[in-house]
């Protein structure tokens, strides 16, 4: 073999490699934007035109420029820990296809373009997709990096959840003439939603490895995780998202609670799933594989976007107050002394 077409295989193979790095497979996380683009909708039908569809489709493209510049250097930093783990020694930066200065630039190219394209949405829309660039260098980068810290990485991992919602949010009310200021109680939902999903990635890929100081070795914050703690602290994210989902059904959209058995069993299922060995929670976005999980996520989604658009005065008028409702400190009874 001539030296010439070893060299176009190297390059071949180096840019195939810096190509996997930017995990496009991985954009199938963008549907997490999609409530952050409902929402709105439902109170405001008549955004939805032409020219919001074209600013959805440069949105997607902004994110998903922003997204895979964390996966890239997400990749180059973890590949000495990559090395460690039975699967994940495999990718193309831990076995050394990368080259590591092409991979930084990769990975500022990649944020300039997205913030860029996202300006052109909105000031908002280029701010938040800042934020989630930033949150995966905090996530990534030393001395910070979140990951290495027990439950601080779950949360500043799962904050990409409420990110990508306000992502979706400010590319539809860019078009308002007033700002449309997003409900707290979803985001907050939505953030611990994304914590359940993570903790029960950290309790599989815990319960795989099996061996503590082996998966202490491949990620810092396995040393002090255990799987009883991390299905305690899944308890946690689960029952928080519930109130707060309850809080914005109550508050917003009462029927949006039809909908809410589905969205139980949903995250039923994915608890059972993350107990399977090899399971596909490890690799969210290997996850279209469990036709279970799919169908009732599918049928969750569609659930939950219809009832948006839905109004069902019955519902209202079951869940009407009965108690009386708190009086103010100056209309308390008076409390004669005693006789």
């Amino acid at each position: 073999m001539s030296e010439t077409v070893r060299h176009d295989l190297k390059f071949s193979q180096r840019l195939r490699a810096h190509l996997a790095i930017a995990r496009l497979d991985h954009s199938i996380k963008n549907l997490f934007v999609l409530p952050g683009i409902v929402v709105p909708l439902s109170v405001y039908p008549g955004l939805f035109n032409r020219q919001l569809t074209i600013k959805l489709l440069l949105a997607f493209v902004a994110i998903t420029l922003v997204a895979c510049s964390n996966y890239v250097i997400n990749e180059v930093l973890d590949a000495p820990f990559d090395r460690l783990h039975p699967v994940k020694r495999n990718r193309p930066a831990a076995v050394g296809l990368v080259s590591i200065p092409a991979a930084y630039a990769q990975w500022l190219l990649m944020m300039i373009a997205g913030v860029a394209i996202g300006l052109a949405i909105s000031r908002m829309f280029a701010l938040m997709a800042l934020l989630l660039w930033i949150m995966g260098c905090l996530y990534n980068f030393p001395p910070v990096r979140t990951k290495d810290v027990p439950y601080l990485d779950v949360l500043t991992e799962s904050i990409n959840n409420p990110l990508r919602m306000l992502l979706g949010w400010y590319a539809v009310t860019c078009l308002m003439p007033e700002p449309l200021v997003p409900p707290v109680s979803l985001l907050i939902s939505y953030w611990m939603i994304g914590c359940y999903f993570m903790a029960l990635k950290r309790f599989s890929e815990l319960s795989e490895i099996g061996d503590r100081a082996a998966a202490a070795a491949y990620r810092a914050s396995f040393k002090r995780y255990t799987p009883e703690s991390l299905l305690v602290s899944v308890v946690f994210y689960a029952s928080t998202a519930m109130l707060f989902l309850g809080a914005f059904i109550m508050r917003y959209r009462i029927e949006l609670i039809l909908g809410f058995p589905l969205v139980a069993l949903v995250m039923a299922i994915y608890l059972r799933l993350s107990f399977q060995k090899n399971s596909a929670v490890q690799n969210p976005e290997k996850l279209y594989r469990e036709p279970l999980l799919m169908a009732f996520f599918t049928a969750t989604v569609l659930a939950m976007s219809l009832l948006l658009f839905i109004r069902l005065p019955l519902l209202e008028r079951f869940f009407v107050p009965t108690l009386p409702q708190t009086t103010t400190p100056s209309a308390a009874p008076t409390v004669l002394p005693p006789a």
